[in-house]
């Protein structure tokens, strides 16, 4: 994949003023921010850009203003963030997106090696309409254009789309480690691969099963989603969460699975509880004998097994959704023990192994993994769509 996108090192920075889409979207509680995980990875390019004299002009969306001007998501409170993750002072531009003139002087006025942050993009409407006009507008503040944004690069917007065929583009080196590992991970991966999903509910995987039936060796299916699929199987469920309504939808993608010669790996066992807390009562049943009244909240042990034979097998595991409810104890146990098996198995040289979606993260981060595996993806929306197999807009705007 890398052949067909430009990259970083195919544009000449040097003295340019460099429009850099970053994903700055980060939480911020009391004007602060409280995770910095996606302003970390932009490190690197805004270091590579100013190591070249060039100016690095950050633009970003910052929460849901709706097209409107909105003091409470203005990207101000940010760049005290940044300058403390880059070790370089911020500039933040006050910028009017229906006339950017004062924002280009201000631009312009900076020295050499500034790094500057534009205000928030969804301040304009034609920011989520992917406005051509507004995309100009844009353009007219830079030289050249960098997207280091994969977790935006699903939306075709004004920033992440329309602007990179107005300069010459290409994708950050957050961006290009992305793609790169999402490449080994289905792209052309070394097979047998196995893919791992869980999360609570089948209706909003659906594309995602679709897909993976027809790309991988093994899919692994756990969390409240096996129900359903042990529900289509006949298999009694009790009071768990459970899509009936749903039961064809699981038995045609099985049947897709068959003729694909993807096998799919269901529990076999399962801890249930009656009550939906923490440290309730619990108790271990085969998946033919759910007690009615019980709910499955995690795996069983033999599951645990059966999966971890399963990643054994593998030279690729792609992994999205948790198999158990992991944010109660001692629900997260099935879930921490693949958890650490995946990364034991990538440590040794074995496995090449890529995971993503917001849940996932935490589990991984809960299960004290999450920097033991080969690519961890902080993108939920664009990571699943480009497991659905979508082109995602952002990264199809910067091929060759």
């Amino acid at each position: 994949m890398s052949a067909t996108f430009k990259t970083l090192d195919e544009l000449d920075l040097t003295g340019k003023r460099v429009l850099l889409r970053a994903d700055l979207n980060v939480p911020v509680a009391d004007g602060k921010v409280t995770d910095a995980t996606r302003i970390e990875r932009l490190v690197p390019t805004i270091r590579e850009i100013v190591k070249k004299d060039g100016k690095a002009i950050l633009l970003s969306h910052f929460g849901r203003p709706k097209g409107k001007v909105n003091p409470e998501f203005s990207l101000e409170q940010v760049c005290e963030a940044v300058a403390n993750e880059t070790g370089h002072p911020v500039g933040f531009v006050a910028t009017d997106w229906v006339d950017v003139s004062a924002a280009r002087a201000a631009i312009d006025e900076a020295p050499e090696g500034s790094v500057l942050i534009m205000e928030n993009t969804r301040f304009h409407p034609g920011e989520e309409e992917n406005d051509v006009e507004l995309a100009k507008r844009m353009a007219s503040l830079g030289d050249v254009y960098v997207n280091d944004a994969f977790s935006a690069a699903h939306r075709a917007h004004a920033s992440t789309e329309a602007l990179a065929h107005l300069l010459p583009a290409a994708a950050g080196l957050a961006m290009e480690a992305e793609l790169k590992a999402l490449e080994a991970g289905l792209g052309k991966p070394k097979k047998p691969v196995v893919a791992i999903v869980g999360g609570a509910k089948v209706s909003s995987k659906i594309d995602l099963l679709e897909n993976l039936v027809t790309k991988v060796d093994g899919l692994v299916i756990g969390g409240g989603m096996a129900n359903t699929f042990l529900f289509a199987q006949g298999y009694g469920v009790g009071k768990s969460l459970c899509e009936k309504d749903l039961a064809d939808t699981a038995r045609r993608i099985m049947d897709k699975a068959e003729k694909a010669n993807c096998a799919i790996i269901l529990p076999i066992d399962a801890v249930v509880s009656w009550h939906f807390k923490a440290n309730s009562p619990t108790r271990l049943y085969g998946v033919d004998a759910v007690d009615p009244d019980g709910m499955i909240l995690d795996i069983g042990p033999s599951s645990i097994e059966r999966i971890n034979a399963a990643i054994d097998d593998a030279h690729t595991v792609v992994w999205n959704g948790p198999v158990g409810a992991f944010e109660m104890e001692p629900f997260d146990a099935g879930t921490v023990a693949i958890a650490k098996h995946v990364a034991k198995r990538t440590h040794d040289g074995h496995l090449v192994s890529v995971a993503g979606g917001g849940d996932t993260v935490s589990a991984l981060a809960h299960a004290g993994v999450k920097d033991k595996l080969t690519y961890v993806s902080t993108a939920g929306g664009a990571f699943l769509e480009w497991m659905e197999g979508k082109p995602l807009p952002g990264v199809e705007s910067l091929k060759k």
